[in-house]
């Protein structure tokens, strides 16, 4: 089968780098053809490297646009370039991976969502749960009626990488960490949640001893008609980010996950607790195993491949989806 030939427009991104490892191990499937040279961009950003020496071929926005016979981009440029990049492709009606945030203001995004419903453009967002099993298991639960409504949700991004130039990037957004990482959250708690969002209250702040103006600590409360949810994330918790947990509590039970993610040979677990047995699980509390992950993004990038392929349909409702997300996050961190 003919492999997708992939740009990847930047790198800068904060998980730009890893997407290319992920897409390189299913070079099968995914032929790397350029990518976007935006190494020299004045744009904040913070990341680990930039893969030069790596076998890429750089080429500069405007030659990779005009390449033919381009069927995928990946848009991994700095966060506030993202939406800006991501525009000319969907013009052109090139399939595209997306990474997240998307935007402080609301009408950029809007407008890109719009070009890619009217040209049918598969349009995915790079928020870092959306392959995870435990998750996708979570929200099957409560939509299928095994776990019933949520009632309230609770979720932390915490994490300790970085330095103190990380602790200065985060504080170039109007609401740092918060529009950073708790995006990834707001993704998978929207679609458990019935309505529209009623109240938010935000806080968002530096972490003891770094500037006041790092905003690098933040916690939201989030209400819904009947539902909550509690979200927060700093990023100078030692162990933080082995210690990502999610509690979900619903009309008919419990889901909880000391980790929401791992990859360190050992099985992604949660427990589920039921009051009164549903679908194929009885009542009382359950052990899942969801196996070892080896890899957050190839689910996703298997889904594209695809989508792109045309062996399954291109998920449009994820539009919506999309655009509510973003709203909630604007909301969340105060921007409208």
């Amino acid at each position: 089968m003919k492999k997708l030939r992939t740009i990847f427009h930047g790198l800068n991104h904060e998980h730009g780098v890893g997407k290319l490892v992920s897409v390189r191990k299913l070079q099968d499937i995914f032929e790397v053809v350029a990518a976007v040279d935006d190494i020299s961009s004045k744009t904040p950003t913070w990341h680990a490297s930039w893969p030069t020496g790596e076998g890429l071929k750089l080429v500069t926005a405007e030659e990779a646009l005009a390449m033919p016979d381009i069927d995928v981009v990946f848009v991994e440029t700095a966060n506030a370039d993202l939406v800006a990049s991501a525009m000319p492709w969907a013009k052109r009606g090139v399939a595209m991976h997306l990474d997240k945030p998307t935007g402080e203001t609301r009408e950029p995004f809007r407008e890109l969502v719009a070009i890619c419903r009217e040209k049918n453009v598969p349009l995915q967002l790079g928020y870092m749960f959306r392959a995870n099993p435990a998750v996708k298991f979570l929200q099957r639960s409560v939509l299928d009626g095994t776990l019933g409504k949520v009632i309230h949700i609770q979720a932390t991004m915490d994490h300790n990488y970085g330095n103190d130039e990380y602790q200065r990037y985060l504080s170039t957004f109007k609401a740092g960490i918060h529009y950073n990482l708790c995006c990834h959250l707001l993704d998978f708690i929207a679609p458990m949640m019935e309505g529209d969002l009623v109240r938010v209250t935000t806080q968002i702040g530096a972490a003891p001893g770094d500037p006041p103006d790092s905003r690098n600590r933040c916690t939201s409360l989030l209400e819904w008609p009947g539902a909550t949810a509690f979200v927060h994330a700093c990023s100078r918790v030692p162990g933080g980010q082995t210690r990502r947990h999610l509690r979900a509590d619903c009309q008919n039970g419990i889901f909880e996950m000391e980790q929401i993610e791992r990859f360190d040979g050992q099985p992604l677990k949660a427990t589920m607790i039921l009051g009164k047995g549903a679908g194929y699980y009885s009542a009382g509390r359950h052990e899942l195993d969801f196996g070892i992950q080896t890899d957050r993004y190839a689910g996703q990038l298997l889904e594209l491949a695809a989508i792109v392929r045309g062996e399954r349909p291109n998920p449009t409702a994820l539009y919506d989806h999309d655009l509510r997300v973003h709203d909630i996050l604007l909301k969340s961190c105060g921007l409208i």
